[in-house]
């Protein structure tokens, strides 16, 4: 594996595809990319938030009940705004890819809905901020987040009638993993997170003490007046919560098929230095294994992650929000909406018949609806022109072609850039497709239309 090819699968595990600047800097090795990565990622850029205004409990209570539900629903509205927000952060340049994939790693993780846009900015903020930083800090801010809060009915979690879901949640799916714990453990943690709330007009935590269970309890074989945070820190105890924890950023960052010996090594790794996720995370990109011809290209890319990818190759800007939202919708995934609270399954479950043929005719409605001046010998099915009306984008290709001008539109160096596992182009459809145009600038159009609609340019 050549340093192009090294820089590419790092930058679309750590990011959403090789940067061109990146591309520019031939002599960048993968220490320095990987260096560069890390340091960047201690400035976070917040994503521009919606203006909103959320009134106090007392402006509230005054106003009429279609007046509430008005206000409510603008609310929700917004949480779309956020949506296109931060998929335009990830597109951009100026961003660090590393601090929005880890962000949208951890939304799938602990998957929320949220109904107010200023609960969903909150919840974003921590998990962008933190997402590199200690997991045990995480895991309590989600646990004090008035989205996860709401979303999982801890607002009605009582004393002497406690709630389970958030309990039972946090031990399935945020931390240990289901089968390494009891009913009963469920049930006590429960008693142990009574009265955490959260202000549902401002959204701040609160901890109400005469709604907690300040009674003993007995969880995970240790017995105590336990609050949340002492549950936590007994779960993370455990050495399965490394173990779980890590067998889903293996499969997200580096294989969908597990290794069982690289999974129990990082495990350990991630035990010992107390849940340190940066220091995890580097070790993965500067592993030697981690850049196995066998885990590159292993991945489908999903449809947020096709959809940066495919928007920062084309230097596409959306003119409305919607453009953006229409499309996670038709690819299946919309951010702030997963499907419930075990998030989307990724994996072959992204595609199907329908969502592959619209990922493979992407780059034809894209070039049609930015009206880059080219003219299709096959048009797409006019029924899927018809529905992509509504995706009003313009891009620009200027930068890739000065790139690939010194390669003289070389089709296959092209491939190469665009493929993490490239083919050979060699009499294939691509290079008939762009024999017959005018110029080099047209041809070099067919080429990047033709490898964009390829299978291989769903893997990553």
């Amino acid at each position: 594996m050549n340093n192009q090819q090294k820089l590419q699968h790092l930058y679309w595990r750590a990011g959403f595809g090789l940067p061109y600047t990146a591309l520019r800097k031939a002599n960048t090795t993968t220490e320095q990319a990987i260096q560069q990565l890390f340091r960047t990622a201690k400035k976070i850029k917040a994503v521009p938030s919606p203006k909103y205004d959320v009134p106090s409990k007392a402006q509230f209570e005054r106003l009429s009940p279609k007046a509430k539900q008005e206000k409510n629903k603008v609310l929700r509205q917004l949480v779309a705004d956020l949506n296109s927000n931060w998929v335009l952060q990830m597109v951009s340049e100026d961003s660090n890819p590393l601090v929005e994939k880890m962000a949208l790693f951890w939304h799938g993780h602990f998957a929320c809905e949220s109904k107010r846009v200023d609960f969903a900015v909150n919840q974003l903020n921590i998990l962008r901020t933190q997402g590199l930083g200690k997991f045990r800090d995480l895991v309590v801010a989600i646990a004090k987040d008035a989205a996860m809060i709401m979303y999982l009915n801890n607002q009605q979690n009582r004393k002497n009638k406690p709630n389970e879901n958030f309990a039972r949640e946090l031990l399935e799916l945020f931390t240990i993993g289901r089968g390494h714990y009891t009913e009963q453990d469920v049930k006590e943690a429960a008693r142990a997170f009574t009265g955490w709330f959260a202000n549902r007009f401002t959204g701040e935590f609160e901890f109400k003490e005469r709604q907690h269970d300040v009674g003993e309890k007995v969880f995970m074989g240790k017995t105590g007046y336990f609050d949340g945070e002492d549950i936590i820190d007994i779960i993370l105890d455990q050495k399965q919560t490394a173990v779980y924890l890590v067998t889903k950023i293996y499969r997200y960052f580096v294989n969908p098929t597990l290794d069982a010996n690289r999974v129990e090594e990082l495990a350990n790794l991630f035990y010992k230095s107390n849940y340190d996720i940066g220091k995890l995370m580097q070790f993965i990109f500067e592993s030697e294994w981690f850049y196995a011809s066998a885990n590159v290209g292993a991945k489908i890319k999903s449809p947020v992650e096709f959809l940066v990818g495919f928007a920062k190759v084309l230097n596409m800007k959306f003119s409305k929000k919607e453009s953006v939202l229409f499309t996670q919708r038709a690819l299946g995934q919309v951010l702030f909406h997963p499907p419930n609270v075990a998030g989307w399954k990724g994996g072959e479950n992204w595609i199907d018949n329908a969502t592959l043929m619209l990922r493979m005719n992407m780059a034809a409605i894209a070039f049609e609806r930015a009206e880059l001046n080219i003219q299709f010998q096959d048009q797409p099915e006019q029924k899927t022109i018809k529905q992509f009306k509504k995706l009003e984008v313009t891009a620009s290709i200027d930068q890739l072609q000065k790139l690939f001008r010194k390669e003289k539109y070389e089709v296959q160096a092209l491939a190469d850039f665009l493929l993490q596992n490239s083919i050979a182009t060699d009499g294939t459809f691509i290079e008939e497709l762009a024999q017959y145009t005018a110029t080099a600038d047209d041809k070099f159009k067919f080429y990047l239309l033709g490898i964009m609609s390829l299978p291989e340019y769903q893997m990553c």
